[in-house]
């Protein structure tokens, strides 16, 4: 097979709650003894007031929070990432996507409001470092957060996508966005607008909309299903087999539709 053969994709995933089952900023507040609740009041406020864009509050807490900044340090950040509790399959969905498909060559790289050593601490020996983007920070003398080198959240991510897409040398139309909640909204939206695939892997109201396809599933082998369906063109008996081959069995494989319907009281003249 030549290189000219091969149909090159970028493959870009978010990664707290979508490689993850648990969050950056919970498991950095317990390690510093804030407490979950209290981080969540904070988050939730942020996010209420539109004070900064969706996924980057734990990003602005580190920086402008009292409680927060003068007490992160960045070993602490490298502790969160050992703590994460990760999906079940990162590492060989990493392997198969990279080693390619049916002549189909996925380039995977992760894209994250998370503090960027979180990320590279949680998937040492998975997936390399220079594939990982997340927040950046700059450190003072004293290991204290000092400014915000880049914050890859809302149209952070946007940005980052593009310049990987100019990169790599792949059409719009050649690239795919996993996510899972709305500080995913932009950059699927982004996506979508330029023929790419979005998957969402859980049923958030706001982005279960826009993806074009929704995945659920503990392990995240899950989003080949609709890559191997849309893009490499197989249909389900081999898509079944190669799970197989793995040595997985697709016990089952449930596709609905979802409405989401507000109803309220009619009035009568």
């Amino acid at each position: 097979m030549t290189d000219k053969s091969v149909k090159r994709y970028l493959f870009a995933s978010d990664f707290d709650q979508t490689l993850t089952f648990n969050d950056s900023g919970y498991v950095l507040s317990e390690i510093l003894g804030i407490g979950t609740d209290e981080f969540e009041r904070k988050a939730a406020g942020m996010a209420k007031l539109n004070l900064v864009q969706q996924g980057a509050e734990l990003a602005y807490l580190l920086l402008h929070d009292p409680e927060f900044r003068s007490r992160v340090r960045q070993e602490h950040l490298y502790e969160v990432g050992k703590r994460l509790r990760l999906k079940e399959g990162i590492q060989l969905l990493y392997e198969i996507l990279d080693h390619g498909i049916d002549g189909y060559r996925f380039d995977f790289y992760i894209l994250s409001a998370s503090p960027v050593e979180v990320i590279r601490s949680a998937l040492e020996g998975i997936v390399p470092a220079d594939h990982i983007f997340g927040t950046e920070f700059r450190f003072n003398g004293s290991g204290e957060i000092d400014t915000i080198v880049r914050a890859t959240a809302g149209y952070g991510k946007v940005a980052v996508l593009d310049e990987l897409q100019a990169a790599l040398q792949v059409g719009p139309d050649h690239i795919i966005y996993v996510g899972d909640g709305s500080s995913d909204i932009h950059v699927m939206l982004h996506v979508n607008a330029r023929d790419g695939f979005t998957i969402a892997v859980s049923e958030t109201k706001h982005i279960a909309q826009i993806a074009t396809r929704t995945v659920l599933g503990a392990n995240v082998l899950a989003v080949l299903a609709p890559i191997l369906e849309r893009t490499v063109g197989w249909e389900r008996p081999r898509i079944r087999k190669f799970f197989e081959s793995y040595g997985f069995l697709i016990q089952g494989w449930d596709r609905v539709r979802t409405d989401w319907l507000t109803l309220g009281s009619a009035t009568t003249v």
